[in-house]
């Protein structure tokens, strides 16, 4: 693996351990974005956090991509799921008299999400159905 890609994987990892920490140790700001519709949402934003540190924690396994592509496709599945938790943040802030974070912050994050889809996926070495493979 290149320098690059593997500099990416751990930032990628880090990220995902730090906001299950977070998600673990300070529970309230996840809790406040979470769609109404989402069932027993402490127990979400729990588990959330633990499948986010387990995913950061296979994603970074340096020989073993049986590990590595399915953590690297559940982050993917993950950030896929949480995205109307963005969604709904984003509505919430716009609804405010103060605009929230506003729109400086919620247009690039929403832009964002699609990318770190594909970023686990490509990191972790997922294979694509229509990508070409290599003899």
């Amino acid at each position: 693996m290149n320098g690059l890609k593997l500099s990416l994987r751990t930032l990628l990892a880090f990220a995902y351990a730090l906001a299950g920490y977070l998600h673990l140790v300070r529970p309230e700001p996840f809790l406040t974005i979470t769609p109404a519709w989402v069932p027993c949402p402490h127990v979400v934003i729990y588990w959330t956090g633990i499948a986010e540190i387990a995913g950061a924690i296979g994603l970074v396994q340096p020989v073993s991509k049986t590990l590595r592509r399915p953590s690297g496709a559940a982050l993917a599945l993950y950030a896929l799921c949480v995205w109307p938790a963005n969604i709904n943040h984003m509505l919430m802030d716009m609804e405010r008299a103060d605009g929230g974070l506003g729109l400086i912050y919620h247009v690039p994050r929403m832009m964002l999400q699609p990318v770190l889809i594909w970023l686990a996926l490509w990191l972790a070495e997922v294979p694509m159905p229509w990508a070409k493979r290599r003899k």
